[in-house]
């Protein structure tokens, strides 16, 4: 699976535990609240004025790390 705009932020950061690094990284430190628990990634991206397309390209890179 690809990690896109409209995937869910908690249910990527549960699969992929490295991508919250990359949350945090970009200014996205709310991944303990409420809002992680509904918004997708692009929603949450645009509530903080982050750029989603960079978010969602370095979330899918440190995604295929092993």
């Amino acid at each position: 699976m690809s990690i896109t705009a409209e995937s869910s932020i908690l249910e990527t950061v549960q699969k992929y535990p490295k991508t919250a690094a990359v949350f945090m990284e970009f200014g996205m430190g709310c991944l303990g609240c409420a809002a992680a628990h509904f918004e997708n990634i692009g929603q949450g991206a645009a509530a903080h004025g982050i750029d989603i397309a960079a978010l969602v390209d370095a979330l899918n890179k440190v995604a295929v790390e092993v």
